[in-house]
């Protein structure tokens, strides 16, 4: 599922403001239910809600190309983490680097953005709806 990206200044102060705050070695996410999901729900063609997300690298970091690849890291790190377990949906999430993140490879940015969601409680339940039937009791049969 696609997310969609924050554009908006607003939102990220607002979502750096009320939103649920975790940090790690690397990165800090932000976390704030979104407003405008049901709109959003409404827009998209599979009338799902989706995430926005917004990635923050300081210019401390470097120059353009080094921010850059620090937000492909992000990305990389963030696809993995995304495919072993789905997030909840209906948030805005803010993804804010911290130094030394440009040495790192994507695979310790998504073992520790795993450990950040799951202590944000941001992964969907899974749904095990293949051994159950709706409004009937399973019985042993001899």
């Amino acid at each position: 599922m696609k997310d969609i990206a924050i554009k908006e200044n607003h939102l990220y102060q607002k979502t750096f403001r009320r939103g649920q705050r975790w940090s790690g070695r690397l990165v800090t996410v932000c976390v704030l239910k979104d407003l405008h999901a049901k709109r959003l729900k409404k827009e998209n063609p599979q009338k799902q809600y989706l995430n926005r997300i917004g990635l923050s690298v300081p210019k401390r970091e470097g120059g353009a190309v080094e921010r850059n690849r620090v937000k492909r890291i992000l990305r990389a790190g963030l696809a993995e983490v995304r495919a072993k377990q789905p997030l909840k949906t209906g948030y805005l999430i803010v993804i804010s680097t911290r130094p030394g993140i440009e040495k790192v490879k994507s695979t310790a940015v998504a073992s520790e953005l795993r450990y950040i969601f799951k202590k944000l409680d941001m992964f969907a339940l899974p749904s095990d709806t293949s051994n159950r039937q709706e409004g009937k009791k399973q019985t042993k049969t001899p």
